[in-house]
This record gives C-alpha cells, sequence and structure tokens, in this order.
C-alpha cells in the first residue's frame, strides 16, 4: 500500500507538472497571435530622419542669418558706453528695407568714406556703427561748448544715452539731411568721427541710406553684458518732420 500511495502521488504530481507548460505555452501564443500584425519598431536613421532633424534646421538658420539677421563686432569706441570695443550685436536688416528708419535708430553700416581711418579701433572693419540723429530733411545743429543738439529747431535731452561726462557736441556745426542720407553721431561724443568730422567727404558728413545694413536692437556677446539695445525714440517725440529737397 505504501508502495502504491507513493506511486500515485507521484503519477497525480506528474499531472499537475506537466499541465503547468501547457498553459504558459497557451497565453505565449495568444500574446503573440496579438502582436504578430504590428509593425516592428526600424532602428535606422533615415535620409528624411537627416533631413528632418539636421539639414532643416541649418537651413533656416543660414535664412533667418542671409535674409533677417546681421551679426556684428563693433570695432571703436565711438558707441560707448552703450556698446564696447569687442562687443557683438544683433541687427535686423528688416530696417531699412522694408520698414523705416527712425531717430534714435542704432545703424550699421557701410563705411562710406574711409572714416574708420579717423577712429581708434581694435582691429580691422568695413562697417562703422552710429546712432541716427538726422532724417532726410532735417535740420541738424549744435552750438558747441555743451549746448544741445537742436533738431528742425528742437533742442533734444541726450543724456540718456550719450556717454557720462561728454558733451553733446564740443564744437558747432550745421547740417541739412539731403534725400537718400542721414546724419549719424556716436553716443561717446569725445571720440567718435562722426558726421560732424567729414563735412568735407564729398557727401557732407552723410550716409547713404543705401549703405546701411541693419538697425541694432541686441548684445549677444560678452555674456556678461548681454541685453537690449535702446533706441531712445522718445528723445525725438517732440522733434517736427521735415521733407526732404533736392
Amino acid at each position: 500500500m505504501r508502495n502504491d500511495s507513493s506511486a500515485e502521488g507521484t503519477h497525480m504530481g506528474g499531472e499537475g507538472a506537466s499541465m503547468q507548460p501547457q498553459g504558459g505555452a497557451g497565453r505565449d501564443d495568444a500574446y503573440n497571435a496579438r502582436h504578430a500584425n504590428q509593425p516592428k519598431p526600424d532602428a535606422k536613421f533615415t535620409v528624411r530622419d537627416f533631413l528632418l532633424w539636421c539639414a532643416l534646421p541649418i537651413v533656416i538658420v543660414v535664412l533667418l542669418r542671409v535674409f533677417l539677421f546681421g551679426m556684428y563686432v563693433i570695432p571703436s569706441k565711438s558707441m560707448e558706453n552703450t556698446i564696447a570695443p569687442g562687443d557683438r550685436v544683433v541687427t535686423t536688416k528688416l530696417t531699412p528695407r522694408v520698414t523705416k528708419l527712425k531717430r534714435g535708430d542704432i545703424v550699421v553700416f557701410k563705411d562710406p568714406a574711409n572714416w574708420l581711418a579717423d577712429e581708434q579701433t581694435t582691429f580691422s572693419s568695413d562697417y562703422l556703427i552710429k546712432r541716427l540723429i538726422g532724417l532726410p530733411g532735417d535740420i541738424v545743429e549744435c552750438d558747441g561748448n555743451g549746448a544741445p543738439v537742436v533738431i528742425n529747431g528742437v533742442a533734444i535731452d541726450e543724456t540718456s544715452y550719450i556717454k557720462p561726462g561728454t558733451q553733446p557736441s564740443a564744437f558747432p556745426f550745421k547740417v541739412t539731411v539731403k534725400p537718400g542720407h542721414v546724419f549719424v553721431m556716436g553716443d561717446n561724443r569725445s571720440n567718435s568721427a562722426d558726421s560732424r568730422y567729414h563735412q568735407n567727404d564729398g557727401d557732407n558728413g552723410l550716409v547713404p541710406i543705401s549703405d546701411i545694413v541693419g538697425v541694432a536692437f541686441a548684445r549677444y556677446w560678452p555674456l556678461n553684458r548681454i541685453g537690449w539695445l535702446s533706441s531712445h525714440h522718445d528723445v525725438f517725440a517732440d522733434v517736427p518732420h521735415r521733407e526732404a529737397s533736392e
């Protein structure tokens, strides 16, 4: 009897053991059936992926750089303390191509008549940066010796942007801005060979609007000087418009 019971127990145990793997196989088959038609993930990096994630962003950046934004390194001290030598600024190319120039705009332009030769520059450059003071038709003048700059008969207060300790102009001048040109001055008036200094350059010290490549609106380098650049348009709010004449 002891031997039969033992044998029967062994047989039942064997049946129990044989049932478990059968149930496991059934679950595996059901799982496989459910997922048989699902697509397997493709680990390959296709040409389409490359164009979407690599080439397209590069193209967008290049287009923005060519048509919308410019980047320039400041070569001189003429715009201190607003901008210092070695600062890097970003400009919008929409002005003056699409939007109009305004008094107070910080403009980057091609050197019109070798102006850089008269400025203390830290490196060679083909571009200058100044603040736009007079638009076509404006009469810009100053009596010098601390007197304010006067535009179309209205004196302006430039203390918000000219370098502390400098005068609006140390010497007198009077210029009528002709069509297609602007009158520019540096914020560091004691160290800026601007429109005042080039009355005999063939253009009366004026900058052709066609030579303006953009208006600076931000500084992106150095990191501790990152920030927006103000055009201070409010300084010129009371200046009346004056049509340019040939």
